[in-house]
Order: C-alpha cells, then sequence, then structure tokens
C-alpha cells in the first residue's frame, strides 16, 4: 500500500499498540521510539537526543493526564521538539469504559495531527500574558472557560489546556495578547450565530 506523505522525523508515542498504529497509517518506514509508560526512563535520553538530532522528533501522546505527563516529561530533556495533538473525542475507543489513545484513532486524524504539528517558535518562551488578563477574557475563572480555552487550544493546535498550562503554551508559542484577544472576538461571534 503506498502512502501519500512519511513524517522525517522520529514520532515519540507511548506503547506498542501507538507503533503499531502509525505502521497501520504509514507503513512500516515510519519511526518511533515508545516511552513505555509514563515515568519516561532516564536510559531513554540519549535515544530522544540522536533521533533530535539527525530526524527530528514529534511527541504524540494520548490526549489525557499521562500522555500530557509524558509530553512535558520529554520537552524538558529535547525542548525543540515538535508537538502533534489529538483532541480526546478524535482518541475514544469504541469499546465502552477504554481509555483514549493515539491507537484508536483514524487514519486520516493521524495523518492531519502529524501535518499540523505545533513547533515551539522559542525555546525561551516569551513573558507570561498576565493571569488578570486571562481573567478578564473569561479563560479562567469563569462559566464558559473551558470551551473559551478549548477555541484557543483548538486554534493555536495547543491540545488539552487548563488555566495554568494556557499561559505557559501562549508564551512558548509567542501568542500574546493581541492575538488572543483578536480570536476571542471570532469565537464570541461564532457564538452569537
Amino acid at each position: 500500500m503506498k502512502h501519500r506523505w512519511l513524517p522525517k522525523e522520529v514520532i515519540v508515542v507511548e506503547g506498542r499498540s501507538d507503533t503499531q498504529r502509525l505502521k497501520q497509517t504509514f507503513g512500516s518506514d515510519i519511526k518511533t521510539i515508545e516511552t513505555n509508560g509514563s515515568a519516561v526512563s532516564r536510559k531513554l535520553r540519549p535515544e530522544l537526543e540522536r533521533a533530535s538530532e539527525k530526524f527530528g522528533i514529534i511527541i504524540f501522546t494520548d490526549p489525557d493526564y499521562q500522555g500530557e505527563r509524558i509530553r512535558r516529561l520529554v520537552t524538558e530533556m529535547i525542548p525543540n521538539a515538535k508537538h502533534a495533538y489529538l483532541k480526546p473525542e478524535q482518541a475514544q475507543s469504541k469499546e465502552k469504559h477504554a481509555s483514549l489513545g493515539v491507537e484508536h484513532a483514524s487514519n486520516e486524524t493521524i495523518r492531519q495531527a502529524l501535518l499540523d504539528v505545533a513547533i515551539p517558535i522559542n525555546t525561551e518562551p516569551v513573558k507570561l500574558i498576565p493571569q488578570s488578563v486571562l481573567i478578564e477574557l473569561g479563560l479562567i475563572g469563569g462559566a464558559d472557560s473551558r470551551e473559551r480555552r478549548q477555541f484557543i487550544a483548538d486554534y493555536f493546535n495547543l491540545g488539552y489546556v487548563n488555566g495554568k498550562q494556557l499561559r505557559k503554551k501562549l508564551s512558548l508559542y509567542q501568542i500574546d495578547e493581541e492575538n488572543l484577544r483578536e480570536k476571542l472576538t471570532e469565537w464570541r461571534g461564532n457564538k452569537n450565530e
């Protein structure tokens, strides 16, 4: 089966089932590193560093607490890593009570997530937007804050974020207050239609 596009980077995933799913989507030439759990062993660091230097890496973990923890730990080791995200509804299993996972996503969803990678612009984050501004914009502490944050996270391809994570990711990807206000105005407009 011929595939249209194959990421040149090494994809960092949580486990074997994720690697198998990526091979089903892209073929056997896809390169992965499995973290095998949320601890992210220090032994993995040299392998991640070599892969990053030679090919670049994309962190592609499940959209849950453990996936975000792994993403954070790998990013601490490899600050210039790229990030691919799935929304929870895209990683839902067809089976009841199964956990969220990359292995449950469709081929097209996986391809799109890896095409839409988020690239940190600068490993030195810019100044954090003040928390008071995030409160004023309704991104923290409001009745619809979660919905607003998710709109912003989806638009800028940031993955799931709570209020604290949002500040850090906005800084890392150099999204300033002006861009944030502009997108929230768009969100309000869409909501009122």
